[in-house]
């Protein structure tokens, strides 16, 4: 499957520049394996640099450290790239963790580092990218969301919640920016062979027997397909790179057939409800007096 460049190009004939987090595995690593073999500047990042200078040697790589919870290496990471490269075009937003817990279960210290990571570190990564953007009057910021996003599991309240945020956000945020030039889409991945499942998701430790037939089932069974997932991260890296190089990029790439039958399965869903309780709905405001 090959990725045909097409509009939304930087306003010179050099290549885009593409801003990577979290690269050690999963989306972040094969995103910026395939954009660098496209010939694009990429600037890779990771909290551990050596798990990713395999990366630079795929093309015009710039490696650096970064942990988007320090506002200090997000500062320094903005500068570094806009120095090396001029300007950053594209911004992926692909740092993140999970977090299994039923919400009875939760233990605060590991949603809040979930949300610092999942929710303030994407902001801030926004935040400080976008003055260059601004000026330029050009860019795009690709956030990575889930299908969790959209639709809550048991033993995934938390994540979920993160992610909700995510949605929430970035719905505002392509409000602002887009009269400004610069476009935001939303990645919704359903399960993908990433290791997310496996590696980078905590679990509680807490486990109340009253759950075990909801969330506790649904964690081991999240657990147990975790590389056997039907999602291919290689697949997913080459819609992401369509999508962006898109003349009219969607605000929401749902990836996955998981992804998409869940998305439009909540939207019966929702219309259904919404219906049934339209009436209810519309006596809740004032009485509208007629002339």
């Amino acid at each position: 499957m090959k990725t045909t460049v097409q509009k939304n190009k930087p306003p010179t004939d050099e290549k885009p520049v593409w801003f990577i987090t979290g690269c050690s595995t999963g989306f972040g690593r094969e995103l910026a394996k395939q954009v660098l073999e496209l010939g694009y500047r990429v600037v890779v990042t990771a909290r551990h640099p050596p798990d990713v200078k395999d990366l630079a040697a795929l093309g015009e790589a710039l490696v650096l450290k970064l942990d988007v919870t320090k506002q200090g290496q997000i500062s320094a990471a903005i500068k570094a790239a806009e120095k090396k490269f001029g300007r950053i075009d594209v911004l992926v937003n692909n740092a993140g963790i999970g977090y299994f817990a039923a919400i009875e279960e939760g233990e605060e210290i590991e949603v809040r580092r979930m949300f610092e990571i999942n929710v303030f570190g994407l902001g801030r990564m926004i935040q400080a990218a976008l003055p260059g953007m601004r000026r330029r009057r050009q860019g795009f910021i690709v956030n990575f969301s889930s299908i969790g996003g959209l639709r809550s599991f048991p033993a995934a309240g938390y994540y979920n919640a993160t992610k909700f945020a995510v949605e929430g956000l970035s719905e505002a945020l392509w409000q602002e920016v887009e009269p400004l030039g610069i476009k935001v889409m939303l990645v919704e991945p359903s399960g993908f062979r990433t290791d997310w499942a496996g590696r980078s998701a905590n679990e509680s430790k807490r486990k109340i027997a009253a759950y075990a037939a909801t969330a506790g089932a649904w964690r081991k069974q999240v657990r147990a397909i975790s590389g056997k997932q039907a999602g291919d991260p290689l697949r997913a890296a080459q819609a992401i790179i369509k999508a962006v190089e898109c003349p009219k990029p969607p605000h929401h790439l749902l990836l996955g057939n998981d992804a998409y039958e869940g998305a439009t399965a909540k939207l019966k869903e929702l219309g259904k409800e919404f219906l049934a309780w339209e009436a209810v709905a519309r006596a809740a405001d004032f009485p509208t007096t007629k002339r």
